[in-house]
């Protein structure tokens, strides 16, 4: 796919999608959807790609949804892709949903403002960083609409649900330092500084950790915020303990660790990562 509304780039294992509609504070779009989309599976395919970065062109983030349809923008009420029984699906949880089914840990590097689906999507991101000129706004009831990109599931389990509810319910626009304070972000950083500052953060997980070790923990941490007994995990840890610790890449971690030496990791996630969770059910939009 030709991108026309995100930029993408790889270097040193680090792949960084960029929302490129500056002139317009990068609205989001049912084509930059369909591209984001495109860019996750690119990083699930390749494996050179050990980290993913996502940042906004010029001052913002994402400013939300574009409101070039006036009133009417939601009439139709959500993307071109239907459900099973002819309902619109949501563009923004279309993207959310990709997001959390990355193999790769994804990194959010949110430069300004960052509100509506713009912030929404970052959600299912690993970990947020913000700039100091960074605003968040779940805008939704302000405009006569409600959450979306799954953000009723993702928010209260990052902030609980008494800030998710403030923010929600009052729809008001913030800064980073209170993103901060609630929980959003990870930490705020000087405008120059961001993305250097997630690209350092993003190295060390692509240097020093087994990229079949990260996607699996990956799946784990995200999966088990669903699960309703703490047997759910030790059935999955059990699983992969097992099929992780006679692999090559328990050999090389324990090796180089004993002679004090960078590990060199060889299973690749694109087809050496194994299924610790046989029988969970993957939720279907009917």
């Amino acid at each position: 796919m030709d991108y026309s509304q995100i930029l993408f780039d790889v270097d040193d294992h680090i792949a960084t999608i960029t929302l490129n509609r500056p002139d317009k504070l990068n609205a989001f779009t049912g084509t930059m959807m369909n591209e984001i989309i495109d860019a996750f599976d690119r990083t699930d395919a390749d494996d050179d790609v050990r980290a993913v970065i996502v940042t906004g062109a010029g001052r913002a983030f994402c400013a939300g949804a574009d409101l070039g349809g006036g009133g009417e923008t939601f009439a139709k009420g959500g993307s071109d892709v239907q459900s099973d029984i002819g309902v619109p699906r949501d563009g923004g949880g279309l993207v959310s949903l990709r997001i959390y089914d990355s193999k790769k840990p994804v990194i959010g590097a949110i430069n300004g403002a960052a509100v509506g689906v713009g912030v929404t999507m970052t959600l299912p991101m690993d970990i947020r960083l913000a700039s100091e000129h960074a605003k968040f706004g779940f805008v939704f009831a302000r405009r006569g609409i409600v959450p979306e990109a799954c953000s009723s599931w993702f928010l209260p389990r990052i902030v609980g649900i008494s800030q998710a509810a403030e923010w929600c319910y009052s729809g008001r626009v913030f800064p980073a330092d209170e993103a901060h304070a609630g929980g959003l972000v990870r930490s705020v950083h000087a405008a120059d500084d961001l993305l250097a500052d997630a690209r350092a953060i993003a190295s060390d997980i692509a240097e020093n950790a087994a990229p079949v070790s990260v996607a699996l923990t990956r799946q784990m941490l995200w999966r088990m915020l669903g699960a309703d007994h703490p047997m759910v995990a030790h059935r999955a840890d059990s699983r992969g303990i097992a099929l992780r610790g006679p692999s090559a890449d328990a050999r090389e971690g324990v090796e180089s660790f004993l002679e004090k030496r960078p590990a060199e990791y060889q299973n690749r996630v694109s087809d050496e990562l194994p299924d610790v969770f046989p029988n969970w059910v993957e939720p279907h939009f009917e």
